[in-house]
């Protein structure tokens, strides 16, 4: 009952209740951390069908599309396959338990590294969006010019960016558990080159949505920035604040990570909002209504997937 109440509240709180929209106003959706079972399996194929009966332009998965069990190139190919199957254009954003969590016993001492690299052959091959209508999308997939002191030069094709009616959308892959820093040196390097680039995409995208013509800017990753007790996050969370306080134009954080629905202002002066989509055991999704004709901007819908139990 907490749960339910505390999405009454978020609800009550995100401005749910209906009103005209402008002309160019769109929607989009947001999913994450699912499914993790065979149980919650069947539930996101319902939900993905219930998805593609709505009005809605793209759906984004901010990371987390597994529980524990081994990241295995059969598993990538399986969800690859499954997000195929929204009718709308999808962009997906790694999570931590697709690659800095396979070093994990229980997840098959895989190396992170190797797997994110997988992940980019398998989700990130073009610029184009997955799902089964695509949408061509920028993407930091050419080496960091100047290169990174200390760790050279490298692409990040998973960082990508789109327009939609004068909104500017980000992504960045800054994913959970720590963000892949304090395990070892190699991964330590890591993080430090995605940093570097996660920060220069970010400033692309504030100064991109300086233009006139740019309205709003959504930015997404999957960490909840604000859960690890290592100080990870803070250097991203200082630009995100001191970048939206600049630009001076509404501003909407998008993360999963850590399973609760919540729409609130964790940042001084409300500058921006903050958006986390369900997580397992719930199957969800949050549509996220863009209308620069309403004062808000942005409005949000949560919706709970009802559960389905495998037939016996």
């Amino acid at each position: 009952m907490n749960r339910l109440a505390a999405v009454a509240l978020a609800c009550l709180l995100a401005g749910c209740a209906t009103r005209t929209p402008s002309p160019d106003a769109f929607s989009f959706a947001v999913v994450g951390d699912t499914p993790y079972s065979d149980a919650e399996e069947v539930s996101w194929l319902a939900m993905i069908g219930r998805i593609n009966r709505e009005a809605l332009d793209f759906v984004v998965h901010v990371g987390d599309f597994k529980g524990g069990g081994k990241c295995s190139d059969e598993l990538y190919a399986h969800r690859l396959a499954q997000f195929n199957t929204f009718a709308q254009p999808l962009i997906y954003i790694p999570g931590d338990n697709e690659w800095t969590d396979c070093r994990r016993g229980y997840m098959g001492n895989m190396d992170p590294l190797e797997r994110l690299a997988r992940l980019r052959q398998v989700f990130f091959a073009d610029r184009q969006s997955l799902g089964a209508r695509r949408i061509p999308l920028q993407a930091q997939d050419q080496c960091l010019q100047p290169p990174v002191a200390a760790c050279g030069c490298g692409a990040y094709p998973e960082n990508r960016a789109w327009e939609r009616s004068g909104v500017r959308f980000v992504t960045l892959n800054i994913p959970g558990s720590s963000n892949n820093v304090g395990f070892d040196a190699a991964s330590d390097a890591e993080a430090l080159c995605r940093n570097a680039a996660n920060s220069r995409w970010l400033d692309d995208a504030f100064s991109r949505a300086q233009a006139p013509g740019v309205r709003a800017l959504v930015v997404a990753i999957q960490a909840n920035p604000w859960e690890s007790k290592q100080p990870v996050y803070r250097d991203f969370l200082a630009q995100l604040e001191a970048g939206a306080a600049r630009l001076r134009k509404p501003v909407l954080f998008v993360h999963g990570d850590s399973h609760t629905y919540r729409v609130d202002f964790p940042f001084a002066g409300e500058s921006i909002t903050r958006l986390e989509t369900f997580g397992s055991p719930f199957v969800g999704w949050v549509k996220v209504t863009v209308d620069a004709a309403d004062p808000r901007v942005f409005s949000f819908a949560p919706h709970v997937q009802a559960a389905v139990l495998p037939s016996r």
